[in-house]
């Protein structure tokens, strides 16, 4: 018997339609979080006296290099059976469609987004927009750094919208039933990493108004990887495997790609700064 305060949910991905699309959750919560980002950077870009001219092509640098990396992630990292050993696969890796049994073709969006590649694509497309500027590198992943986790929680708000990145089962109070992959109360853990996402944030807010100036460079870029990375190793323990090949591993795909950006982050936060002091 499930307890009062488990929460059934089956909500219908689809919001509504236009023009015979489908407009999702998945895509709108994604665009509402690249909006925030948008925000928040362009705030920090005023803040620190730089021009709008300098900061107009960041969107789309950031935009591609995110959807990019994610898909390529996700193809890449935890499905490369489907997507890198056919033609069809490779289409459908490229672009947001299904190819139908019986000919022809569905929209239905990229189905499979990494984040782990979705931080590799953003980090090579913010070195290629600060050759291009000529602005500093380290100070723009700092900029950035601030604004992801905002992002992030949306990204998991969708995730949660579309029933997907499911947790264990469990016997907690606040289980969520997701009712179109089975009728046993799970960890809502998308609900747990938007939360915690979150909360980095607010962090990340209070550190820069209080802190930006005295703060070395890095820092901000060194404790986003290192929170998030640290909590995605952790919370992949309450979650069910995206792949069926994760069974047979120790540690699933998610954790295997987090260490790496942890250690990036605690790199940043600790001892880049030093570098950059000594050079001082």
């Amino acid at each position: 018997m499930h307890s009062l305060l488990t929460i059934p949910w089956n909500p219908n991905p689809e919001l509504f339609s236009l023009f015979g699309l489908p407009i999702r959750y998945y895509g709108l919560l994604w665009a509402v979080g690249i909006f925030f980002a948008y925000l928040i950077v362009h705030y920090q870009y005023r803040d620190k006296k730089i021009s709008d001219k300098t900061f107009e092509p960041l969107f789309f640098y950031c935009f591609f290099g995110v959807l990019i990396g994610a898909r390529l992630g996700h193809c890449f990292f935890y499905d490369p059976e489907r997507y890198l050993t056919s033609l069809q696969g490779i289409v459908e890796m490229v672009l947001p469609i299904k190819i139908l049994p019986a000919g022809g073709w569905k929209f239905t969006g990229y189905e499979g987004l990494a984040s782990h590649g979705g931080t590799i694509g953003l980090i090579v497309a913010l070195w290629l927009y600060c050759r291009k500027t000529k602005m500093r590198y380290v100070d723009v992943l700092d900029m950035i750094a601030v604004a992801t986790p905002a992002t992030a929680c949306c990204i998991r708000l969708a995730n949660l919208m579309n029933s997907e990145i499911i947790g264990k089962p469990t016997d907690m109070p606040w289980a969520f039933i997701f009712e179109r992959v089975d009728m046993q109360p799970r960890h809502p853990a998308q609900l747990y990493e938007a939360i915690a996402y979150l909360l980095l944030f607010f962090i990340m807010i209070y550190l820069y108004k209080k802190y930006s100036r005295t703060l070395h460079p890095g820092f901000f870029f060194g404790l986003c990887l290192t929170y998030i990375f640290t909590f995605r190793f952790f919370i992949e323990f309450l979650k069910e495997n995206q792949e069926a090949f994760e069974a047979s591993m120790p540690l699933n795909m998610g954790q295997l790609l987090s260490v790496p950006f942890v250690i990036i982050g605690i790199y940043f936060m600790f001892f880049y700064g030093r570098k950059s002091r000594a050079k001082a």
